[in-house]
């Protein structure tokens, strides 16, 4: 980890420093991710576990998956299942993982490539690692996000769309200690290549230990925090927060703790299997609507939920195909 590494961090576009008077982002709270078991039975941390949706809108759910080794027949994923009313974003950064979903859209994607799928008015899909994998075991690990839809895209046609990680838009911090692959969203109108409906930004970022960065951010966003690997300290008073851990940030402009910018260091003392720290960075533009959700569904009202439920049963959001074996894809 992470798969995506550039050739010369100090030939990449830098980021303007903080100007005086800037402030950063003030850290309202840290949590930490229990551990689960996603699918067919493999390990997820429930990443936004005890944050309220207020803190989070956009962003609904968020599970990390892995980082686990699998041995030879271990490797798990999930059976066919419905979403509507949001978008999945799933990010491989060690391992392999296939998609497939009854509106035609899959692939495969691996090290450092994202799978964005926008349920939208409903469909059915599976996730599961290619025969390969399961054969031989290995590493795997990576990240899926729920970006919430609005009212008035809930019921879009449903779209998938595959980002290779050569696709990503490689920046480095003001001094050029940070990597930052962008993966959707833009910062200093560096834009990355997912398409949204709710403006977003997603970022990878790397930090070699020792170091410190800001990162300038969009004053209407949210800002979140995950670290995926090593020992952090976030924003002015250095929060501490380690794998698996989440840090949740000010409101920006509907705040008093808004900041300009991301306060992110690494500490001097990491482990040995995660030399550096590696966080993903969220932010969006609140939408405001009321959320009803449960399970796969991601709606504003418990009536539209049941109706999803409904047309799930009476299978209006899609027929599984008629070859469903993730190893005959061809891929």
């Amino acid at each position: 980890m992470p798969a995506v590494v550039p050739s010369d961090i100090l030939a990449l576009p830098r980021l303007s420093a903080p100007l005086p008077g800037d402030h950063p982002r003030i850290v309202k709270g840290v949590t930490t991710a229990p551990s689960s078991y996603e699918g067919d039975g493999f390990p997820v941390r429930r990443a936004f576990a005890g944050v309220s949706y207020k803190a989070l809108d956009p962003f609904v759910h968020m599970d990390q998956m892995g980082e686990v080794e699998y041995a030879a027949g271990e490797a798990r994923g999930t059976p066919w299942h419905p979403h509507r009313g949001f978008e999945t974003v799933t990010y491989i950064i060690d391992g392999t993982f296939i998609h497939k979903d009854s509106n035609g859209g899959g692939g495969q994607i691996k090290d450092g490539d994202t799978q964005w799928m926008t349920a939208g008015s409903g469909l059915l899909h599976i996730e599961r690692p290619p025969e390969s994998l399961v054969a031989s075991g290995g590493l795997f690990h990576g990240v899926q996000l729920w970006v919430n839809l609005p009212p008035e895209a809930k019921m879009t046609p449903p779209h998938y769309q595959p980002i290779l990680g050569g696709e990503l838009t490689l920046l480095t911090s003001a001094d050029g200690g940070a990597t930052l692959r962008v993966i959707a969203g833009e910062i200093e109108g560096h834009r990355g290549p997912g398409s949204t409906y709710t403006p977003i930004t997603m970022i990878h970022a790397t930090l070699p230990a020792g170091s410190m960065t800001q990162i300038p951010w969009r004053s209407d966003f949210n800002a979140l925090v995950y670290v995926l690997a090593g020992n952090a300290e976030i924003g002015a008073d250095h929060r501490p927060a380690s794998t698996g851990q989440l840090a949740v940030m000010g409101r920006g402009v509907y705040s008093a703790d808004s900041g300009e910018y991301l306060q992110l260091a690494a500490a001097k003392n990491q482990e040995s299997r995660s030399p550096d720290v590696e966080l993903l960075l969220l932010g969006g533009l609140p939408i405001g609507a009321p959320v009803a959700a449960y399970g796969p569904f991601v709606m504003n009202t418990r009536e539209e939920l049941i109706q999803a439920f409904e047309d799930f049963q009476g299978g209006r959001l899609g027929q599984i195909p008629d070859d469903p074996k993730p190893g005959h894809w061809g891929l």
